[in-house]
């Protein structure tokens, strides 16, 4: 075995084989895989092999399309053994809610570039005429669609990587991996020995947790069971080879075809996990006993759609574990903390389809520093350290699992992994009739229902379907308050940390696009960037005295910003990070009366003179301490009350109580991101991303091109310099219409020209609203658009921010 490589890739299935072949490929030749057993004897040996493209996440789709470009190309250059049947796949509609997801989703896959549209169920039983049509409402049939043979295509992978001088050694058993002072990979150990090298690749698959902590980090995943039954071929009723890839979620199934037999899989609705707290090193080309009672809701689904099946018979049920993140989407990227060592796992059983897409974006990684792709949703930057619990982390994929065929809506919220964190305000919120939702482990208001009794949202919009929801006009009084009178919100699950010491100005100017450096006291807005310019976060600094700052960002982004900021800092001491998340509670108080409420609350003087807008300082609110910022994302006057734990009900009691004069209603974040989108104020994630830029969202002011040097800098004065290209705009959609859930492709002249980025209603003007980058021909207010809604284009025209467009209620 080789004692040196300039990268070593720890896992022999589809992703590290992968992996090493574009490394190979963009000459990246000093290249060492390992693997504990034979190639391909962890999860890529029992894997079904599907591959779709029919995903409405932007990365994955693009990840997939790339994989399918690539297994056309193998097959072409005679690569027959990975067993590419490129023979389309049917997703039936059993449900007329079903046929509106689909519906849904094929708007959204068309904004993102994929020609498909719905069919007929007539149209679906001449594409698949074993099927039974018995209440079919439609189905969408995707031609380049199909299946393959995932050790054939793994072991292409490997062979291709061998050709080009990658070094690939079986049998042999990571032992541990070893640091410099610095936390950077110096080696890695196993049982034939010492490799030396300063970039590790963990693509161990479910093993990679523990690959992980032999460095003291997080790769949260855990192993589920997933069953498939094969069957012999039915004499006179064998299965083309051409048979399309049939999936029927409301039945909870998928298949395809198999020797001429069946090969039936599926997701149950009460999933069980497997060696949640890790997998033994010598579980190896290895299956779990057979459950056919946990199987049997998958195969009652397929009978009664293809009964046909009842004839065959069973050659074995295959149950073999699978590992799944907790929020199904792949683990990639540098981990925070470690320099040198990447993980690339948690494929969450879509490894054989993305494997092309992911080895490619891993070498450009590694390589170039950044993929070409945003991978923000992948990136494992986003798992903080509230995901090292491995009940949390097992509650949430037993809950992505559940919901892979089960019918998700967008306002359905978690149903198992709950009460993980909970804001010191949660009893009196309760009292006062909280419906409270779930986001990254916080329990957090949805919404109040005055006088009732207070409950945890759970999977409700199966009750009402894709129509308006039935506490609509309770977020419309939410929102109503907020713009007439005052509004009340605790705001506690905020991402808080703090930076401070003699390198901390240095660093935040670096990493940040505004200017940090104002007096203390001062609160500025802004992001980090990346090389090319695209938005890595977005949030606000509040420089709390001299060379101490803290950082707000939004609840599901605190490990996202947090490892930013880490891994630019300098290794020379002068920098300290720490996460004060759950140090304070904050309450949120906007609204025309929030001034007046809050005077009664602290004798300090707020006037617009001695508090003006975006700066922060100490006030005695209700006889406590609170340190206040005057901020607001949703566009009126108002501060954010950052206070000791201890301090925050009585603070809460006492503005409420303060507030009943004015108006005072307390709201959830429903009301929340409808008054934000009426305000023209962006999601990071959705409105800006990893390929956005600031200047095309409309968000120049936020940079400060003279202050010096930061990152992404050169690319955004180039981005300036070329010409803008598109704008970030609002589109007024007109009519009572079905509510727009954000992905929809944006329709002008006959063509698809956009798609939306966050969409909801704007309660101030009763109409649904959404955002969506536009060429500036179009961009201009006034143009008429069309956004397709569940199978119908909507007449929508573009505006400015329909709130307050200059600024002005929030400095008042």
């Amino acid at each position: 075995m080789n004692q040196q490589a300039k990268v070593v890739i720890i896992g022999g299935g589809i992703t590290g084989c992968s992996i090493a072949w574009h490394l190979a490929k963009r000459g990246w030749i000093d290249v060492l895989l390992i693997e504990k057993g034979e190639l391909t004897s962890g999860t890529t040996f029992h894997s079904v092999g599907l591959v779709s493209q029919f995903r409405t996440s932007p990365a994955l789709m693009r990840l997939m399309n790339y994989s399918i470009g690539l297994y056309d190309q193998f097959k072409a250059e005679g690569a027959n053994n990975i067993g590419w049947h490129k023979v389309g796949s049917l997703r039936l509609a059993s449900s007329p809610n079903r046929l509106k997801a689909l519906q849904r989703h094929v708007s959204r896959a068309r904004g993102l570039g994929l020609d498909v549209g719905t069919i007929s169920a007539k149209e679906a039983l001449d594409i698949a005429p074993f099927i039974n049509p018995d209440g079919i409402e439609g189905a969408v049939h995707i031609p380049d669609d199909g299946w393959m043979d995932p050790n054939g295509i793994a072991l292409e992978f490997a062979k291709r990587a061998r050709e080009l001088g990658v070094a690939i050694e079986t049998n042999c058993r990571v032992t541990g991996i070893g640091r410099d002072d610095a936390g950077a990979v110096t080696h890695v150990e196993t049982d034939k020995g010492t490799v030396q090298t300063t970039t590790v690749i963990n693509a161990a698959g479910q093993w990679a947790p523990r690959l992980s902590a032999m460095v003291g980090a997080i790769t949260p995943m855990v192993p589920m069971m997933h069953q498939y039954v094969t069957t012999r071929h039915i004499p006179g009723h064998e299965l083309p080879e051409q048979t399309p890839v049939v999936r029927d979620p409301d039945n909870l199934f998928y298949l395809r075809e198999e020797v001429g037999g069946f090969l039936v899989g599926g997701f149950e609705l009460e999933p069980k996990t497997w060696a949640a707290d890790g997998v033994a090193w010598d579980f190896t080309q290895q299956l779990l006993p057979e459950d056919w009672e946990l199987f049997e809701p998958v195969m009652e689904g397929a009978l009664r759609r293809i009964p046909l099946i009842e004839q065959a018979e069973v050659i074995k049920l295959i149950n073999g574990p699978d590992a799944m993140t907790p929020d199904g989407h792949y683990c990639l990227g540098p981990v925070p903390g470690v320099p040198g060592f990447f993980v690339a796992a948690g494929m969450s059983l879509n490894g054989i389809a993305g494997a092309g897409g992911v080895g490619k974006v891993m070498a450009e990684w590694i390589i170039d520093g950044e993929p070409s792709l945003d991978l923000h949703e992948m990136n494992i930057r986003r798992f903080g350290a509230n995901y090292s619990n491995t009940d949390f982390v097992a509650e949430k994929a037993r809950e992505v699992y559940h919901y892979y065929y089960h019918q998700h809506y967008p306002a359905d919220e978690t149903l198992w992994a709950r009460n993980h964190r909970r804001s010191p305000l949660y009893d009196q919120l309760a009292e006062l009739g909280a419906e409270f939702g779930e986001k990254n482990g916080w329990e957090r208001v949805n919404f109040f229902r005055p006088g009732e009794p207070s409950r945890q949202a759970a999977d409700d919009q199966h009750q009402w379907g894709w129509g308006r929801a039935p506490y609509h006009d309770l977020i419309r009084e939410e929102c109503l308050a907020a713009r007439e009178h005052v509004a009340l919100f605790d705001m506690t699950s905020f991402g808080k940390f703090e930076v401070s010491g003699p390198g901390a100005l240095g660093l935040l100017q670096r990493v940040a696009c505004n200017n940090i450096d104002r007096p203390d006291g001062s609160l500025v807005y802004t992001q980090f960037l990346n090389a090319h310019g695209g938005i890595e976060s977005d949030l606000t600094v509040c420089r709390l005295a001299g060379d101490r700052f803290r950082i707000i960002t939004g609840t599901s982004f605190l490990s996202n910003d947090l490892q930013w900021v880490r891994s630019h800092a300098p290794a020379d001491g002068s920098v300290e990070i720490r996460d004060v998340t759950d140090d304070f509670a904050c309450i949120g108080m906007w609204g025309p009366g929030a001034r007046n409420v809050l005077g009664q609350a602290t004798g300090d003087d707020l006037s617009n003179d001695a508090f003006p807008y975006l700066t922060a300082r100490q006030l005695t609110v209700a006889g406590k301490p609170a340190w206040a910022q005057r901020v607001s994302y949703i566009g009126e006057l108002g501060w954010e009350l950052y206070l000791a734990n201890t301090d925050a009900g009585a603070v809460w009691d006492a503005l409420l109580e303060l507030g009943q004069a004015h108006g005072i209603r307390p709201a959830g974040y429903k009301a929340l991101d409808s008054l934000r989108l009426e305000k023209g104020y962006v999601y990071w994630s959705t409105d800006v991303t990893p390929e956005d830029n600031l200047l095309e969202a409309g968000m120049g002011f936020c940079v400060d091109m003279a202050k010096g040097d930061f990152i992404g800098r050169n690319a955004l004065a180039k981005r300036k310099a070329d010409g803008l290209q598109t704008r970030l705009r609002t589109v007024v959609l007109e009519g009572n219409v079905l509510p727009a859930y954000g992905a929809e492709s944006v329709w002008h002249d006959g063509k698809i020209v956009s798609r939306l980025r966050s969409a909801g209603h704007a309660h101030t003007i009763d109409k649904s609203i959404g955002y969506c980058y536009l060429t500036l021909p179009l961009a201009k207010p006034g143009t008429e658009v069309e956004i397709e809604l569940f199978g119908e284009r909507v007449p929508a025209k573009v505006t400015l921010p329909i709130h307050d467009p200059k600024g002005e209620r929030l400095k008042v």
